[in-house]
């Protein structure tokens, strides 16, 4: 086998010869090993897209004969991360014996249901609508996947012309068709009548394409992808420019960000009309030379082609008619111009699923715009979590480039509606939907944490992120805080660099916040320090820090907060990590304790002033917060000992045994209260939690 490696202009040749021998000849860690390749490349497919398959020779448990087994990428699952867990091993036999019992087309549902009939693996995900595809084909590794490049080509108008002048009789063509068993008889029929192709290509829909080994398949999709990219090339320079040239000129880089920073928390808040939402911003050169076209009105409208597109960014975009120049500053003037063309789009939803729907079709679902585009700025996506937003907005990028090569082949064409509508209510998808895990009790919220480069800060951020919550981390050490956003896995988590005595600072924070996220909902303001000294030992400085830290630092916090909020109009949580000193009289504490007793008491009157905006505000109270805690790294460890006539090294135990409980209180402990505040307490402001062990000098009441 010559594995030497080949050279491709347009897509990643990654197959590496160490890695594959080192799986022998596992034919099913050789197929993942491919399928984790290939999904690799996002001009290949993307997340979740596609799915592939390889047929082995096992030892039948009932018989002990030999029979052939399917194994492939089970429902749900991503090529791309595919793992053993993740597919379906089934009998070929079995399920090339259902072409006898199948009923046509209106036959389809109940032929997914029997696919488990011919399971073979106990251990099997759920097979997927494509498995007939893949099993009435013979060949022993298959790829079906999705590339810019064929889909633009089986979306283009003379679909099967085209294929035959990239490829001549060495590719087959088939029409557009929903996937289920019937296609999977197409395919094998169009083999059937044309022995010796390489591939199929599907009208509207992607690529089919197989060989005799797992390297043989992957560069035969490959080369056949490869073809039809230098195909569209060539047609984009002999028509010399794309989407009928530029109308709108971009804004530069950072006013983009800008003005996406000012409008996407107004974006976010009418999306979320049903549901939370999460955002996504994208202004790359594909998306802005698109969405600034003097072709954008025409191509918009008709909407996707591919189903994996359509499926996860509705079948066509909100187009803004705002002028990219336009001052933002006035929210609520915007918000007038923008909330009669979400009305429009909603309207427009409920039209097209009145139509297209059939008496057994599952209830209308959101009609809110998952991708919207404002020409100049860029394209902002919302959907329920960051990562399907992002992919999402992945996915139409793939439809920008598939309408790219469409366009100059010949001309781009969508689905028909009603096909649209068919797959998008599909019975079959909504049931896959409805074994989508329960949403964690933070999802869809956006969490801000001051101080999250460790200690309290890090774990109430910890806390949140492990309940649903995108946690945005701030501190004013940025290594500390690279490290902290390193423990997050993608689409969870961001950072920036923040001083809370710097209101240019803060308002850098939240437009990071806006940018990655779409918006904020909670702010848990963590970050300080502590300062133990008598009253003649405490300086105007210490006084100082302590106050623009704790207190101013959460003053411009809620300042800028509030007007984030208000743009949302969804409500939200602002938690102060105050003290057990801001309710106790002690000594070496005057500079401290009345800073924390400054931040208890504005937290009451944000409370009662952000009430009518359904923002409540509270306050946790630790004490003796030792092990972990980066204040007792430096001198307030000394002055809290010699405070108490004890060693820094019995301040542990010192501080356990002195609450009610004899309990350690440990940054976890501190981040369950930030939690039940902000994700159990949906009732709750105004107040105080003490997260102490139980002192009774701190008790409120």
């Amino acid at each position: 086998m010559d594995t030497a490696v080949k050279k491709f202009n347009h897509v990643n040749y990654l197959w590496d010869n160490d890695k594959a021998n080192a799986l022998g000849d596992d034919q099913v860690a050789l197929f993942l090993y491919r399928s984790n390749i290939l999904g690799a490349d996002l001009r290949i497919t993307n997340y979740g897209g596609g799915n592939t398959s390889c047929k082995t020779i096992e030892k039948d448990p009932l018989t002990n004969s030999n029979v052939e087994v399917m194994w492939v990428k089970g429902s749900g699952g991503d090529i791309g991360t595919l793992t053993r867990a993740g597919i379906a091993g089934l009998y070929t036999d079995r399920l090339r014996d259902l072409k006898k019992v199948y009923g046509g087309l209106e036959d389809e549902d109940r032929m997914v249901r029997l696919f488990d009939h011919c399971i073979y693996d106990l251990d099997s995900k759920a097979p997927s609508i494509d498995t007939p595809l893949h099993g009435l084909l013979p060949f022993a590794h298959i790829d079906h996947l999705h590339p810019d490049a064929l889909i633009a080509v089986a979306a283009a108008a003379d679909s099967e012309k085209v294929t035959k002048e990239i490829w001549g009789d060495t590719m087959g063509w088939v029409p557009w068709q929903r996937p289920g068993f019937d296609l999977g008889l197409q395919l094998e029929k169009c083999l059937a009548d044309n022995p010796g192709i390489r591939g199929i290509v599907l009208g509207s829909h992607g690529l089919f394409t197989w060989g005799d080994t797992s390297y043989e398949c992957y560069i035969n999709s490959l080369e056949v992808i490869e073809m039809a990219s230098e195909y569209i090339e060539k047609k984009i320079a002999e028509k010399g420019s794309v989407f009928g040239g530029q109308k709108v000129q971009s804004l530069p880089k950072e006013a983009r960000l800008e003005k996406a920073a000012q409008i996407m928390p107004l974006l976010r808040g009418l999306c979320s009309s049903e549901k939370r939402m999460i955002g996504h911003f994208s202004d790359s050169d594909v998306v802005m030379e698109y969405i600034n076209s003097n072709d954008l009105e025409r191509l918009a409208p008709m909407g996707t082609s591919c189903p994996d597109h359509f499926l996860r960014t509705k079948i066509q975009p909100l187009v803004l008619t705002l002028d990219p120049n336009e001052d933002l500053s006035d929210s609520d003037a915007i918000l007038k111009k923008l909330e009669p063309a979400f009305e429009a789009y909603r309207a427009e939803y409920k039209n097209y699923y009145e139509i297209c729907k059939k008496s057994n079709s599952p209830a209308m679902r959101d009609p809110n715009p998952v991708i919207i585009i404002y020409p100049g700025v860029g394209m902002f996506s919302f959907s329920k979590d960051k990562q399907t937003t992002r992919v999402a907005s992945e996915f139409y990028i793939n439809a920008i480039n598939v309408m790219r090569g469409a366009e100059a082949i010949t001309a781009y064409t969508s689905l028909p509606r009603q096909e649209a509508f068919d797959i998008e209510y599909w019975l079959l998808e909504e049931a896959k939907l409805s074994r989508m895990p329960k949403e964690a009790a933070l999802s869809r919220k956006v969490a801000l944490v001051t101080g999250a480069g460790g200690g309290i800060g890090k774990a109430i951020a910890d806390k949140l992120a492990a309940n649903g919550a995108n946690v945005v981390l701030t501190d004013i050490n940025e290594q500390a805080l690279i490290e902290a956003n390193a423990t997050y896995k993608r689409d969870v988590s961001t950072y920036a660099v923040c001083d809370v005595t710097n209101i240019d600072s803060i308002a850098s924070a939240y437009k990071k916040a806006v940018i990655e996220f779409g918006g904020v909902d909670i702010i848990v303001h963590s970050a300080g320090l502590a300062i133990s000294k008598s009253i003649e030992d405490t300086t105007e400085k210490d006084w100082n820090i302590l106050q623009s830290i704790l207190v101013k630092g959460q003053f411009d916090l809620a300042k800028q907060f509030t007007e984030i909020v208000r743009k949302q109009g969804l409500g939200g949580d602002y938690i102060a990590i105050a003290s057990k000193n801001g309710l106790v009289a002690g000594p070496n504490n005057v500079a401290y304790g009345t800073a924390k007793a400054a931040q208890q008491h504005m937290v009451r009157l944000l409370a009662a002033e952000l009430a009518k905006d359904k923002v409540r505000v509270n306050t946790v109270n630790p004490d003796g917060v030792i092990v972990g805690s980066k204040i007792w790294e430096g001198a307030w460890a000394e002055g809290r000992a010699k405070a108490n006539g004890i060693t820094v090294e019995e301040l542990p135990a010192f501080y356990a045994k002195r609450n009610l409980l004899n309990e350690i209180i440990t940054p976890d402990d501190i981040a369950t209260g930030v939690f039940a505040l902000v994700g159990l307490l949906d009732k709750s402001t105004g107040n105080i939690i003490n997260v102490d062990g139980g002192m009774a000098n701190a008790f409120v009441r």
